[in-house]
């Protein structure tokens, strides 16, 4: 890879996974020098699409923002209504500014 390069990630949660699951798949993330990190809630389209099979608390997804940035990760957007390209652009403005020194979350 690059290293000036931004990389980015995302999940959805709802889909039968645990808190420690996503903890998991956030750690092996950063293993992989992911930089950004995007975690949404599954949201059933239709009848014919998966069903969501729990709903994420707002205090969980503040959780797994916190750990994301205990982590390492330089943006993330963690929340119910998140979705993969959720303020795309902040987050890669923020992360350039990152690797220019010092972490801008608004932490």
């Amino acid at each position: 890879m690059m290293p000036h390069i931004p990389t980015k990630s995302g999940i959805m949660v709802g889909l039968g996974e645990t808190d420690d699951e996503v903890r998991e798949i956030m750690r092996d993330m950063r293993a992989n020098n992911i930089e950004m990190i995007t975690v949404g809630q599954y949201l059933q389209p239709s009848n014919s699409h998966l069903p969501v099979l729990r709903y994420v608390t707002p205090e969980m997804f503040k959780q797994f923002e916190h750990e994301a940035y205990a982590m390492g990760f330089t943006n993330a957007a963690i929340g119910a209504m998140v979705r993969s390209s959720y303020h795309a652009d902040a987050q890669a403005a923020e992360a350039m500014a990152s690797a220019g020194g010092g972490c801008h979350h608004g932490h």
